[in-house]
């Protein structure tokens, strides 16, 4: 089952304004895709293709010049019907200092106007599959890049969506730690049952993680492969 649609999405920066006329940037050209309910979905391309701005549009961080972005059949033309719809996770893990771990992962929930005390319980309960238990009273600070990552991941999870758009999440580890939590990932995917986009420069990264996998152009990106990676776990 399609679970979200994305029909000629276009989005040019720069245009001119009040200020000025300014170089205009053409980010993404044309973007179409389906991604079905379940489906883990690598997205790879040079640095600057757009991969990012992809989703930021999905977030509703912004607005398309043009193109239909469409989730179970219900068509979310302005960026407030997309947001509170994706659980987004920027490529810094964003965790703020002044937060413990656990008021830092419930921090969406508490966002969203959720229980605290109900998302603390769950927190609290996940943190050991997470690799955070004993630590819900550290300060980021004192976590390693891997603990941070999957704190910054607990938290998208805890806030219940069902798609994430994890941009680059493991990109800044070093090549143990990102192997580590690539299996990770793949374990926790499956308990939940999660629809996911995973941005990713690294091939190998793509085809150990994803069921298919986008390859985009160098900018403007396009999308000129979509090919399914039909290769059994474990890998």
């Amino acid at each position: 089952m399609t679970l979200l649609a994305v029909d000629s999405l276009s989005k040019t920066f720069g245009r001119s304004s009040r200020r000025g006329a300014q170089r205009e940037v053409e980010a993404v050209v044309d973007l179409t895709f389906n991604i079905e309910a379940g489906e883990f979905l690598t997205i790879i391309g040079p640095s600057g293709c757009g991969k990012s701005t992809l989703l930021r549009l999905l977030a509703g961080l912004e607005q398309p010049d043009s193109g239909q972005i469409t989730l179970q059949t219900q068509p979310l033309p302005d960026p407030s019907d997309r947001q509170g719809r994706f659980g987004y996770m920027p490529q810094r893990d964003t965790l703020l200092p002044w937060r413990t771990v656990l008021e830092n992962v419930i921090l969406g929930v508490e966002l969203a106007g959720g229980s605290r005390e109900t998302a603390r319980d769950e927190a609290r309960q996940l943190l050991p599959l997470f690799g955070l238990d004993g630590f819900e009273n550290n300060w980021p600070s004192t976590l390693s890049g891997g603990m941070r990552q999957r704190a910054a991941l607990l938290r998208t999870f805890l806030a219940g969506y069902d798609i994430l758009l994890l941009d680059e999440p493991f990109g800044a580890l070093d090549a143990l730690t990102r192997r580590m939590l690539q299996q990770w990932l793949l374990g926790v995917r499956t308990r939940f049952s999660k629809t996911i986009l995973f941005i990713t420069h690294d091939i190998d990264e793509a085809l150990l993680l994803g069921d298919r996998m986008l390859v985009f152009s160098p900018r403007p990106g396009r999308i000129p492969a979509d090919l399914k990676i039909d290769l059994p776990h474990p890998r």
